[in-house]
């Protein structure tokens, strides 16, 4: 009876170390070697990965005294939507023209009675200023002193346009032939002062697949650096020979002047921040060749390449920002092979003396060898010109930042950009491109950490990161609701906001895949742990099932 009171008593103890074991004991080790995996919006992410935009832009439409007769003003209709869709590599891409018509009022009339067109632009946005991405296009009568003859459509520094409508159009036609008749003109406006289908698709160019009658458009968005939120601009001077000239630039004045209106304007889409130094002793690393026909030396488009290499190298680097850097760089030549000039590919002698560099700046060569006569005294006192150079360098600028020059049809008259070198309209138009970009970013960025995450099963996900991207998410949705809306300015906001928070999320140092081990090597440590400990349990447990079946076989 007490060897029978014993085994029971061993089975008892087997059985209630392999209920521990089981009931506590695997729970609480899968929970404590579980991977944390926070909450992702996975459906809303899955929807980003099919990118569908709807860009909408206002353009009003107003009747100047002239243009319409009254039976025709009382059948002008209050608004028309223009809806294009296109689909890019698979995309749905709407665009959509909100068309608004009314007539002039009386200030806008007196407006339109100035001398020039550039001053009835003036006072027509001094009237009231159109809100962002909006437009307005004036029709004046054929009489209006405005316009010279063979110019039909005058484009402003604003987001103003006034286009010319001839009198045999305003009698004995219905509305709808007038506005039939002025639909083409329209379309042509905004091609030049809003977003169009090549614009919206260079800024896709590195999501999408782009066909070859696209590739001019990915040829000028390759030149331009890719949106960020920051850039830092470089004016380096470099002074190969410092025995022979000494040279003095007003750098700092010269940025006031030229450069900061342009940053200023710019402020919505990118910060900036400026500096500038001289680099003594820095060559172009490329030997130029002397031409005896002009007695000047000569630098070729096919060694335009090998120049900046060498010179990059003595630039440096800011190291504590992750911005984009765009180099200026102008060259002063020594005196020994001087005057140098820059050549195309046609031979001729390019007219800047410059040439550019997509995503990464541009070098301009200034000579100097009027300075030296025969009674000059080395070194030299050179001082630089720095409206010339600076013309040339805010040229660059625009083209680096995606500023690109739109070509005009024939009968339109462009107004040049003014001192702040950026049209209203031409932000407008970069604004466009940069929210469909950072979109585009933003949506790529969160898809493909999203399918990081689900094919890598033992990468932690805290908390921040989950934050990280639901803010992404949230403000991608907004953007697209914004763009659709047509406020620009908050579509850009938004998405700038995206951008950040989905690179955050996507370069967490936490998601690297080395910090964790793979499955198999977590087995391959517990194994040898707990393979030992399990094994008299088992042994317990098998030999207490044989002792019931043997019992029953007794009884």
């Amino acid at each position: 009876r007490a060897s029978a009171s014993a085994r029971r008593r061993g089975q008892l103890a087997a059985l209630s170390i392999a209920a521990v074991v089981i009931i506590v004991g695997v729970p609480l080790w899968w929970r404590t070697t579980e991977t944390y995996r926070a909450w992702l919006p996975v459906s809303q992410i899955n929807e980003l990965a099919k990118l569908q935009l709807q860009l909408s832009t206002d353009v009003e439409v107003v009747f100047a005294r002239g243009t319409v007769t009254p039976e025709q003003q009382k059948k002008v209709p209050l608004t028309q939507t223009q809806d294009d869709e296109h689909t890019v590599d698979g995309n749905l891409l709407m665009l959509s023209v909100i068309l608004q018509y009314r007539t002039a009022t009386v200030m806008e009339e007196d407006a339109l009675n100035q001398l020039t067109a550039a001053e009835a632009d003036l006072s027509l946005h001094t009237l009231s200023e159109s809100p962002c991405g909006s437009l307005v296009v004036y029709v004046i009568p054929e009489s209006s002193s405005l316009l010279p003859q063979d110019v039909e459509v005058y484009i402003g520094q604003r987001r103003t346009a006034l286009l010319r409508i001839g009198a045999q159009m305003r009698v004995g036609r219905t509305i709808e032939q007038l506005l039939a008749h002025l639909e083409p003109r329209l379309k042509q406006v905004l091609q030049v002062m809003s977003f169009s289908h090549t614009d919206i698709t260079a800024a896709l160019s590195d999501r999408v697949r782009l066909s070859p009658d696209n590739r001019e458009s990915k040829a000028d968005s390759m030149r331009a650096f890719k949106s960020s939120p920051g850039y830092e601009i470089t004016f380096s001077l470099l002074n190969p020979d410092p025995k022979s000239h000494r040279l003095h630039w007003d750098i700092e004045g010269a940025v006031q002047t030229y450069i900061q209106p342009l940053i200023t304007k710019l402020a919505p889409v990118a910060n900036f921040s400026i500096d500038s130094q001289t680099l003594y002793y820095a060559m172009l690393g490329v030997n130029p060749r002397f031409d005896g026909s002009r007695n000047a030396y000569t630098l070729n488009t096919d060694s335009l390449a090998h120049v900046i290499n060498p010179v990059e190298a003595r630039l440096g680097s800011n190291a504590a920002s992750s911005n984009p850097v765009l180099n200026f760089l102008l060259y002063v030549p020594d005196v020994h092979r001087s005057p140098l000039y820059i050549q195309d590919y046609k031979k001729q002698e390019v007219p800047s003396n410059a040439f550019h560099s997509p995503r990464w700046g541009g070098i301009m060569v200034y000579n100097v060898n009027s300075f030296y006569g025969p009674d000059a005294v080395f070194p030299v006192d050179i001082n630089i010109d720095m409206a010339k150079v600076m013309g040339v360098f805010l040229a660059q600028l625009r083209l680096l930042l995606g500023v690109q020059p739109s070509s005009s049809p024939p009968g339109f008259l462009v107004e040049p950009c003014g001192s702040t070198g950026l049209a209203d309209w031409e932000l407008d138009r970069l604004m466009w491109s940069r929210s469909v970009e950072n979109i585009a970013t933003a949506a790529t960025t969160i898809t493909s950490l999203a399918q990081l995450l689900d094919q890598i099963g033992n990468i932690v996900i805290n908390d921040n990161i989950a934050q990280q991207v639901s803010s992404a998410v949230t403000s991608l949705q907004l953007a697209v609701a914004e763009l659709e809306a047509g406020n620009l300015g908050f579509a850009l906001q938004y998405s700038k906001e995206a951008i950040l928070a989905s690179e955050r999320a996507f370069f967490d140092p936490s998601l690297l895949h080395l910090l964790y081990f793979p499955d198999d090597q977590k087995f391959a440590i517990y194994i040898p742990l707990f393979l030992p400990m399990c094994v008299p349990i088992l042994l317990s447990l098998l030999k207490i099932v044989l002792n019931v079946n043997v019992d029953r076989f007794y009884i």
